[in-house]
């Protein structure tokens, strides 16, 4: 019988050990899910206790301000924040708003606020949506600012929400410490302050105080006397005792919080109002305007997502004569009043998408190269450069007629940035990702003032920024024929079958020995200032793998193959850069040294920023194809350098950038994030090394942080998009970097139109580029890259020649000047001229133009001596 007990109690316990064994996954399980929502019902629901944002109120005398040099004369308005800039050379004053809004009978009272605004902040309420504050009828009108002055420069420090003014003296006070005040003040402030503020006994009241309703509003009566300032002060007096209690007393809005406690129905701060600092200084002949990051008070539950500084500056009227100067392509005008009201308005982010934020279609991508606007109105304007920030901003521009009678271009810059989840039917509401937190940098405005109203006089004034802000890094160059590039496709990745199953190799389409035929070949029958642009050369071909290691295609060659090309392109007097990619990596993975976790950037959601194609039917990416990523920040300059070494390795005139100058992302990566201006500012600083170092440098596109450090621009989109809203496409860029870079636009051969590619570069001062191959167009069946099917080197050889050799005939000598004047003669032609005088005339229509002297062919351009 014991033995009998024992062995059911072995099997008793065994058989408990065993249940508790298989309820311990169970069991972990249960304490993860209650622990989360333990956290979630604790934390997430719980009405976290929202920070208290000081209000600031105007206190000041109303004296206007001056500050004033020998070029600019600014009368600044303390009593609505608003300034007249003189301009002395000219005597035009420009406004910081319309000076007759009153008028307006388009606009609405809530569009009037709008105009009259110098900020205008968009916030994200608790649902997500977008809600707009104008620093007019939620700062100014109610004077929530205060203003200050060093005689060199003016800050508004702006409180902009639905708030009364604050002012920071005691609403109520001990007796206590009031009285310890006193023993601080001088006779006459003393007696100012005993006039305002009246002593209340519960015990001891007058015969007109209502005790119910003094015990009702101020509890602490009924447990001892306090000083409650008087409902007679005015905001005059306000103010005056708060410089009293500031100056003589050192009172604090820390005292003035806990002084406010003493009132239990008074408002404890404010919940939803925005600081935002604004400052105005004087630069020589231009104005700067910055407002820092660093200074935004927002709340966090509602956080800024963008900023528009000075909207109406300068804005044009209906009876005015004028234009807006938008950086769409190379520049555009959108003229005032051109009635377009049924176009939408102009919109364009500054370098395009940032690739960090994700999106899941795309119907068009705006994007301009150059962070610069303007206005021109009679026989005056200015443009104005983004400086600080640019890397957030973008450009928006209207005409009158729409929402208001005023014609207006500005900059709006992203603050805090979001990125929406998809949560499917989990949830009805929105949820959203935000960053975390603000960069500490400066958006920063240069507005230049110009005694001219011709786009011609202030791209030259941009010409004379951009060479002084290179600090000699943007030259003059001593061309003598008009650049050539010649682009060519060396592989590219197909799927083939290996053992059955489906791999991705290398597709021969010129090899290296190819390459330096076709050189030979073009040099030797005149094609001069050649350029060549060897592309899809390594690591897998124009796709690139993640380039930390760079390998020839053995398809293509031999490294030794590839040297002997550098030296044949050199030899003959021409160029050969070698082309890569830096920013992303294509067909990836570890075993080319690329491990996602670690070297990818990450969205705002803190996800691998795994990128895909976009479908040009349904404008949804394509996740059936191939993703790639798009790099860590910190490994980006690292991969600049890195490949420039490589290239040199060759014997390479110099590197080419696929995506550098092109574009600019920022990363979220949580150990170590970068804002977008920092990864400008980290990529223009390798640029400037290379420079440094003698070294040679091309780009696409040619975003301008770029471009002073470049030799050569290829693939630029010199007129943009075709907005309805724009009158007239302009070479602003080109005027600017004529004769100091060279660039071409779109290859010619595979561009979709041959003649106008050659006509707009004709107009705008480019060289000419062709995409060449020496395989079959056949042999690109069943892969992604059909835009190369024209680029058949047999096929293109003959016209290549051709259009080259009357081009540079006839345009070369212009290469090494400058571009001096330009004008649209009609909506088909248009006439560049150059320092020599040279004229070139295009005509983009479809019959003869004939005008000043000349006849241009249609479809055609003509030089003129």
């Amino acid at each position: 019988m014991r033995r009998r007990s024992a062995e059911q109690k072995r099997e008793f316990r065994n058989s408990v050990i065993k249940n508790l064994k298989a309820l311990i996954v169970p069991g972990i399980l249960f304490l993860i899910i209650g622990g989360f929502i333990f956290f979630v019902v604790t934390y997430q629901n719980k009405d976290e206790e929202e920070q208290i944002i000081p209000v600031y109120a105007y206190a000041g005398d109303g004296r206007e301000i001056v500050l004033e040099n020998s070029e600019l004369k600014m009368t600044f308005d303390p009593n609505t924040t608003y300034f007249s800039l003189l301009v002395k050379s000219s005597g035009k004053v420009w406004t910081a708003v319309p000076d007759d809004v009153d008028e307006d009978t388009v606009a609405m009272s809530s569009e009037k606020g709008r105009i009259r605004c110098t900020l205008n902040v968009t916030y994200a309420n608790e649902i997500g949506s977008e809600v707009a504050y104008n620093n007019y009828d939620y700062s100014i009108k109610n004077q929530t600012y205060e203003v200050e002055t060093d005689g060199e420069s003016i800050t508004v420090h702006y409180s902009i929400g639905k708030v009364q003014k604050e002012f920071v003296i005691p609403p109520v006070c001990t007796v206590e410490r009031m009285e310890g005040y006193f023993a601080s003040l001088s006779q006459g402030d003393l007696n100012i302050v005993k006039q305002y503020y009246k002593k209340y006994d519960i015990n001891n009241l007058g015969k007109k105080d209502d005790k119910e309703a003094l015990l009702a509003t101020y509890p602490d009566l009924a447990n001892e006397p306090l000083y409650i300032l008087r409902d007679t002060a005015t905001d005059a007096i306000k103010a005056k005792l708060q410089g009293i209690f500031e100056e003589s007393v050192g009172y604090t809005y820390e005292e003035y919080l806990i002084d406010k406690e003493l009132i239990p129905s008074e408002d404890q701060g404010s919940k939803s109002v925005y600081n935002i600092d604004v400052t105005y200084r004087l630069d020589g002949g231009d104005l700067i305007v910055e407002v820092p990051y660093s200074a935004m008070e927002f709340p966090k539950e509602r956080p800024i997502l963008a900023v528009d500084v000075l909207p109406f500056f300068g804005a044009g009227g209906t009876d005015d004569e004028g234009f807006l100067l938008v950086p769409e392509g190379s520049g555009a005008l959108i003229n005032f009043n051109n009635g377009k009201t049924a176009q939408s308005v102009y919109y364009a982010n500054v370098y395009g998408w940032d690739m960090c934020h994700a999106r899941d279609a795309l119907v068009h991508s705006t994007s301009t190269v150059f962070a610069t606007f303007g206005i021109s109105s009679g026989k005056d304007s200015f443009i104005c450069n983004i400086e600080g920030g640019s890397a957030y901003a973008a450009v928006e521009a209207d005409i009158s007629g729409r929402f208001n009678s005023y014609n207006n271009v500005n900059a709006e810059y992203g603050v805090i940035e979001r990125e929406e989840f998809d949560v499917g039917s989990i949830s009805n509401s929105r949820i959203f990702a935000f960053q975390e937190s603000l960069p500490d940098e400066v958006m920063s405005q240069r507005y230049t003032f110009i005694d001219s109203g011709s786009y011609v006089d202030m791209a030259k004034a941009y010409q004379a920024y951009l060479v002084k802000n290179a600090d000699g890094y943007l030259v003059a160059n001593n061309d003598t024929a008009a650049p050539c590039v010649i682009e060519v496709v060396g592989a590219v990745d197909k799927v083939k079958q290996i053992f059955g199953m489906p791999v991705s190799r290398p597709l021969e389409l010129t090899t290296y020995k190819e390459t330096e035929g076709v050189v030979s070949q073009l040099d030797s029958e005149g094609v001069e200032n050649m350029i060549v642009k060897m592309t899809g050369w390594c690591n897998g071909g124009v796709m690139q793998q993640y380039i930390k290691d760079v390998d020839t295609i053995w398809a293509l060659g031999s490294g030794r193959d590839l040297k002997n090309l550098c030296s044949t392109v050199n030899a003959t007097g021409n160029q050969i850069y070698l082309d890569g990619v830096v920013e992303y990596a294509y067909n990836s993975d570890i075993f080319d040294g690329f491990f996602a976790y670690r070297d990818s950037a990450r969205f705002i959601s803190r996800e691998l920023c795994k990128l895909y194609p976009f479908s040009q039917i349904t404008y949804g990416d394509r996740d059936d194809l191939d993703e790639h990523y798009l790099l860590h920040e910190q490994l980006i300059p690292k991969m600049m350098r890195s490949f420039v070494k490589t290239c040199n390795s060759y014997g390479a005139s110099g590197a080419s950038f696929q995506d550098v100058g092109t574009d600019l992302a920022s990363d979220f990566y949580r150990k170590n994030p970068f804002s977008r201006q920092e990864a400008l500012i980290d990529q223009a600083t390798v640029l400037k090394e290379i420079k440094d170092n003698g070294g040679y440098v091309m780009i696409n596109s040619g975003n301008v942080y770029a471009a002073v450090y470049s030799d050569v621009i290829t693939h630029m989109d010199l007129k943009g998009s075709e907005y309805t809203i724009i009158d007239e496409f302009i070479p602003f860029y080109e005027l600017a970097l004529h004769g100091y870079v060279n660039y071409t636009g779109m290859p010619v051969n595979i561009c979709g139109s041959e003649t106008d590619e050659i006509l707009a570069s004709a107009e705008y001062g480019a060289g000419l580029c062709y995409s060449i191959m020496d395989e079959d167009p056949k042999t690109l069946q069943k892969t992604l890259y059909p835009q190369y099917y024209g680029s058949a080197y047999s096929a293109v050889h003959d016209r290549l020649v051709e259009t080259y050799t009357r081009y540079n005939n006839e345009l070369g000598h212009t290469f090494n000047q400058q571009m001096t004047g330009h004008d649209n003669l009609n909506d088909y032609v248009s006439v560049t001229e150059y320092a020599d005088g040279t004229k070139v005339y295009v005509n983009y229509g479809y019959t003869d133009y004939a005008g000043d002297g000349i006849t241009v062919p249609a479809r055609d351009y003509k030089v003129v001596k």
